[in-house]
This record gives C-alpha cells, structure tokens and sequence, in this order.
C-alpha cells in the first residue's frame, strides 16, 4: 500500500515524498483512514513505528479547508491543539507539522516552558491554526488570555501515559473544560495502561481502538544484553564498552537522577570521552544547544534522564545504555525506543547491580523476553547476584543449628523435656524454692498483717513501749506548709 490509497490530497502526499518515506507503516495504515473518517481513536505502538505521521498526515488533511492565505488574524484562529508532555517531544511533533504542512497555507507554532513568553505570545497574536504545546505553558497563555481556545476542532494527546506519569492529568482535565465538547480527540501512546483506558473513556466518544503490536512490546530489531557489575565499577564498565565501540557510534546513557547525570558526563570528559548531559534543571537553550551538538557527531555521549526517553528523534542511532535502570518498567521500553527506529538494527545494554535484579525482574515479565547475561572480565558482580538462592544459603548457614535426630520409637515432647531438663535445673540451681506468696525477707503476703512483739527498735526499745527522748522546743513553720502558725506577740 502507498501514501495515495490512504486519502490524502496532493499537497500532503508531495511532502510525505519529499521527506522520502514510500509506504505508511502498520500504525499509518490503520489510523489514517479512521481519523479521515472523523472518529476519535486511542492509537498505541511501539515507539520508532511512525505515530507522529499517524496523527499529524490526517490531521493536516482534515485542516486543509481552513487554509487560507491571508495574513488577518482572524482568518486563522486555534484549530487544533496537539499536547505532549515534555519540551523535546513537543519540538519533534511541531517538526513533523511543519515538513507535512509544507505545501498548505496553514501556519503552526510550538509553545513549552523554560523560555520567555514574550516571543510565543508575538507568534500567537499574527494567528496559529495548529498549537503543539506542553501542558503547563499552555495554562500560562490561557491565564495571560493570550490563546483563544473556543475554535478548537481537534484535540490530539500524545504520549499520554507520560502525562499520567508526569502528574499532568489535573491540568488537561483544566484544558478540556476549555474546549468545544463538539470536537475530534485523538489519544496515541506507546504503551497503554488499565488508567489510560479510564482517562480515554472520559475524554473520547465511542473511539477506535488501534494496537498494531501487543501492548508494551519491544521492536525486533533491537538486540538486548546486560552486564551484571558491582555498584562500584559500574563507571569504570561503561567506559571500558564504549572505548571498544566504534569512534563514529554515538552512544545515548540513560541515568536515574538529574546529579548523576551530570558527573557521569564529567567523569566520562574526564577520560577521554566526549559526553554531555542533558536534565530538567538545564535551560531549555542549553538542553537544545546540547541535543543539537548530539545530533551532529560533536559529542559522541550523550548521558540522559529520563526527559529524554520521550521525543528523541535520533537517526541511526546504534546503542542505548542503561547504566541504571528505571524504577518503572514501561520506562525501559521508552528509552530503548530511541535506537533500532524505523527498521534499522540497534542494540540495547543495561549494567545491572544485585540491588537492581528486582528491576530487570520485571522488565523482562513486561516485554515477555528473558534477556542474555554476560560478565564483562574484571568487571564481576555481586557474588549474589546471578544466584538468588546464595542469600538464602548464607542466611540458612547463620541461623541456628536444627536439633539432633531423636531416638527411635521416643515421642517429640519426651525428647524436648529431656534436652531441656539439665539446661533447666542448672538455670534454676542457685534459686531457692519458695512459695510465690513468701517474699525474701520471709514475709508472708497471704496472711492478715500483725505487729510482733519483741522486736529491737534501732534505740534498743521494744516494740510497744514509749520511748523517753529529750524535748525540742518547735520551730515555726509557714502555715500553708502545715505549721504552727505565727508566734503569739
């Protein structure tokens, strides 16, 4: 099948030739004709299958009415909203608008966080028929009324399960409220979740689902391999991988944490190796600056958090390495994604310490693929860690001895009492028996108390008699203490 059979009209399908692709792929081929029809749909593929053309070549098609070249403003009001949740996907899906759009008179802006407003809110006021923005910065414009969101025909949520992992629900429920309910809803992602489907079925009117793959799957040109390390030599590991590379293979390190990001590539530059990070806490002019030196071959590394794992559009890129791998395991099928794209060969390596096994535990449940191990020479793991069972036998060496077998035909009570009996009586030696009632002083607390006679007070008299003491004349006390008052005067 070719882009023609698909229903799009000549300006578009020049494009899509001029970008040189010649047959839609599997998810193209059946979201297309659906959303030419006008359905709302849930799209999901494997990342790297082509979904930005999926939803952008129908997209243009159905706008394609309204172009109009004229240069008022009010010819060229908000039509459709493309939301994506991190600043690099945004930019990506904005690129794909503007080589699709090329050849129509349909203008497109993208707007994300980290920059000023300023020059987004001069492109805004010239009129934009398509808005590819994070959700954030599109609230910002919306409370500045710097956006108009009344005319909107097409509502497209890109990598939605992103915006669950992000906390971004709260703001798109705040962004539907703004739209026309008569409207088109699109929903693509790679993975869908159980949540997707409940957000999906509040948000979109009888959809069609399309999974060209089954849920959460990987691409097979991919080859995967861990290298089970101790925690300690997992840097020295990665720089020994990627010296015995090929200089020209640029190399994309996935990290956990925006700190360890930027030391990974300061002790990489440090051996010889060109790298560069790229987090959230960088400017977006930096992260761009960073992305695009990437891109060119200037820096062969490129160590990332998982910002990046969505929106990367690298051609050709050979390898992806987790040097740790994510909490969640539908993160590793993101991050993977950026290599073995449109066809091509790529491989996938995670270094993985005993602390991580839980982590590779269920990503291999979750893409349904026993992944090879291999030990890099001097670059050993914990000694538990291809072992599950070596914790438990050094926990079953330390703990107590079982009991000795018993004698034949002697029951179990009989042989613990009498294994017990001497450990008993030597405890209970020293002890002497008494009644619980008898304390140690030979006092009898069962028994009504009396007073005996006889007994030595400490001044030698008996008990009973009154004792002769010289008299002290009193001294006064404050009355409040219970004294004798004041002195007469």
């Amino acid at each position: 099948m070719s882009f023609s059979e698909l229903g799009l009209i000549p300006e578009i399908l020049q494009a899509v030739t001029e970008a040189g692709y010649n047959e839609p792929t599997p998810i193209q081929r059946q979201a297309i004709p659906v959303v030419l029809a006008g359905h709302d749909v849930m799209g999901g593929a494997q990342t790297g299958t082509g979904k930005t053309a999926g939803f952008t070549l129908p997209l243009l098609n159905r706008l394609a009415r309204h172009a109009s070249a004229s240069t008022s403003p009010a010819r060229h009001p908000v039509r459709a909203l493309i939301l994506a949740p991190t600043r690099e996907l945004a930019m990506q899906v904005f690129e794909s608008v503007k080589m699709y759009s090329k050849h129509l008179p349909l203008r497109s802006t993208c707007i994300y966080g980290g920059v000023d407003m300023n020059p987004q809110i001069q492109e805004l006021r010239r009129g934009i028929e398509i808005v590819v923005a994070t959700p954030g910065r599109l609230l910002d414009h919306v409370q500045q009324k710097t956006i108009a969101l009344n005319q909107v025909e097409f509502l497209i949520l890109d990598e939605a399960d992103r915006m669950l992992d992000m906390g971004f629900i709260p703001d798109i429920r705040r962004i539907l409220a703004l739209l026309p309910a008569n409207r088109q809803s699109l929903l693509f992602s790679a993975t869908f979740s159980d949540e997707i489907k409940k957000l999906a079925d509040q948000m979109l009117k009888s959809p069609q689902l399309i999974e060209v793959a089954r849920r959460n799957m990987v691409s097979d040109t991919i080859s995967h391999v861990v290298h089970p390390v101790s925690s300690g030599l997992k840097r020295n590991l990665l720089a020994h991988l990627i010296r015995h590379e090929e200089e020209s293979n640029q190399i994309l390190v996935f990290v956990d944490t925006k700190f360890a990001c930027s030391r990974l590539a300061h002790f990489l530059d440090r051996h010889g190796i060109s790298a560069d990070a790229i987090h959230g806490d960088k400017s977006q002019q930096a992260r761009t600056e960073t992305l695009e030196s990437f891109k060119s071959g200037k820096v062969r590394v490129l160590v990332a958090t998982d910002v990046a794992a969505r929106g990367l559009d690298i051609e050709d890129l050979p390898s992806v390495i987790n040097f740790e791998l994510p909490h969640t395991a539908e993160d590793y099928v993101h991050r993977i994604g950026r290599t073995g794209r449109a066809g091509k060969k790529g491989k996938a390596v995670s270094l993985v310490s005993a602390e991580e096994r839980h982590r590779l535990a269920d990503i291999q449940k979750l893409i349904k693929l026993e992944i090879t191990q291999e030990i890099v020479p001097g670059f050993d793991p914990e000694p538990d860690f291809l072992e599950g069972e070596g914790s438990r036998r050094r926990r079953n060496d330390s703990a107590p001895a079982k009991p000795a077998p018993r004698p034949a035909g002697e029951t179990s009570n009989a042989s613990d009492r009498r294994s017990r009996r001497p450990e008993r009586e030597q405890r209970e030696a020293p002890r002497s028996r008494r009644p619980g009632h008898i304390a140690s002083d030979g006092f009898d607390f069962s028994k009504p108390y009396e007073q005996k006679t006889g007994i030595k007070l400490d001044d030698g008299i008996a008990a009973g008699q009154t004792a002769s003491a010289p008299h002290k004349p009193q001294r006064p006390i404050a009355f409040l203490l219970g004294g004798l008052g004041r002195k007469a005067s």
